[in-house]
């Protein structure tokens, strides 16, 4: 069937067709790696704005996880990044200008004034990468599944038991990024108290919800007035049955 003849006329347009369903193919599968990505990172904090910092807790994870290599990474690729061969950098509220040889002095000038808000981006990104946080959404009643979630529910048994249906948030040890609906209650020159309920309630002050304690001296911005959207990264401290209440103490807030 497929002469020498036919293979003369048509074997050009196979090979056109071949490329094309090749090309195709490469295109599905980048989108589902990215897709895939995207479920796995969630919303990218870079963006938001940064609400309440712990410094002391900020500097004090930074300093003992080792993340100054981290943060060496990021600002070499930021000021390296350049088409005409200079160098014009502007990170962490900072800005320096000049050529590629002057990358290293850059580097150590960024490294020298490194501060709770120039890390916490380096410190996000590592706790993402080593799959230390648990991704819990309040106001849909949703726990993302990643390998941090499995290990809580590894450590307690009757948690693993359940895990198709609940997850105990009291039994996490690792970070936690709360998304939910918050709300301040009390307010005094040492702390500041946030509420968050679980779910949507008609009521919020009705059921189970999470508490957060920060030092008033770390927010880094105006209260809003009512109830704000934001996400919480901190950690697990105490479930208090009679009031249904979850305390975490947090080391940052984001808007």
């Amino acid at each position: 069937m497929f002469t020498e003849a036919w293979w003369g006329v048509w074997w050009p347009w196979m090979l056109l067709w071949l490329l094309t369903a090749s090309g195709a193919v490469a295109l599905l599968l980048l989108a589902a790696h990215r897709l895939v990505r995207g479920r796995r990172g969630g919303r990218d904090l870079t963006y938001s704005i940064c609400f309440y910092l712990h410094d002391r807790s900020v500097m004090d994870h930074y300093q003992m996880r080792g993340y100054a290599a981290a943060l060496r990474k990021e600002v070499e690729q930021r000021t390296s990044d350049s088409k005409d061969g200079s160098v014009r950098a502007k990170v962490f509220g900072l800005s320096a200008g000049g050529g590629r040889k002057d990358n290293s002095e850059i580097v150590s000038k960024y490294l020298e004034v490194a501060e709770p808000i120039s890390v916490i981006g380096v410190v996000m990104d590592v706790l993402e990468k080593k799959d230390v946080i648990v991704h819990v959404d309040l106001v849909g009643g949703t726990v993302r599944r990643n390998a941090a979630l499995a290990r809580a529910l590894a450590g307690h048994p009757r948690s693993a038991a359940s895990a198709a249906q609940t997850v105990r948030l009291r039994d996490i040890e690792d970070f936690v990024l709360i998304r939910g609906r918050f709300r301040k209650i009390g307010e005094s020159p040492e702390s500041t108290v946030f509420l968050a309920p679980y779910g949507d309630p008609d009521n919020p002050s009705a059921g189970p919800r999470v508490r957060v304690t920060c030092a008033t001296e770390g927010l880094r911005n105006e209260v809003p007035r009512g109830t704000f959207s934001a996400r919480c990264l901190g950690k697990v401290q105490d479930w208090n049955a009679a009031d249904s209440v979850l305390e975490v103490q947090a080391m940052a807030i984001f808007r």
